[in-house]
């Protein structure tokens, strides 16, 4: 992984394109984003989440992390704004998620990104189509400090134009 989460270049973003576009294999790693402690603290605040891993700096020196980490689910949600673009046409809908694990903690300062890959490809009918993805967050050190499997329900095609 590159220091500063450089983005591979050329191709969209997998989420930007079409599920005939897709092909099992391709991959996407997108910028990264430093956690900050505005980020902890506003999670906490919008959420209610305020147990003291996340909140209490005293106790959380204290315990196997040595300093507060963010909320785990506050990671899977920068993914979404990482790896999901705004203006994409092609999504129908988020299907799910499989299997999501947070197997090391992120701290205020670190730098993550969204590592994926297409795992699967389900045609569903001449419209539409599931692909699924592995959907793993990295941190400044390429560690996986959040693994899941994304299902999304994707377009097959864009529409004819003049189409809505």
């Amino acid at each position: 992984m590159n220091s500063g989460h450089e983005p591979w270049p050329a191709e969209p973003p997998l989420l930007a394109c079409y599920f005939d576009e897709l092909a099992v294999g391709r991959r996407q790693r997108t910028r990264g984003r430093t956690v900050t402690e505005a980020d902890v603290v506003t999670w906490c605040s919008h959420t209610a989440d305020w147990f003291w891993l996340h909140s209490d700096e005293v106790a959380a020196r204290k315990s196997i992390f040595g300093q507060r980490i963010a909320p785990g689910i506050m990671v899977y949600a920068f993914a979404a704004g990482l790896g999901v673009p705004a203006d994409s046409r092609s999504i129908l809908a988020n299907y799910g998620a499989d299997r999501i694990r947070f197997p090391r903690p992120v701290y205020i300062g670190d730098t993550i990104c969204l590592d994926a890959e297409v795992l699967g490809l389900d045609a569903r009918d001449a419209g539409r189509g599931l692909a699924v993805l592995r959907w793993d967050v990295l941190n400044q050190d390429a560690e996986t400090v959040c693994a899941s499997v994304l299902k999304v329900l994707l377009a097959r095609s864009a529409p004819a134009a003049g189409g809505s």
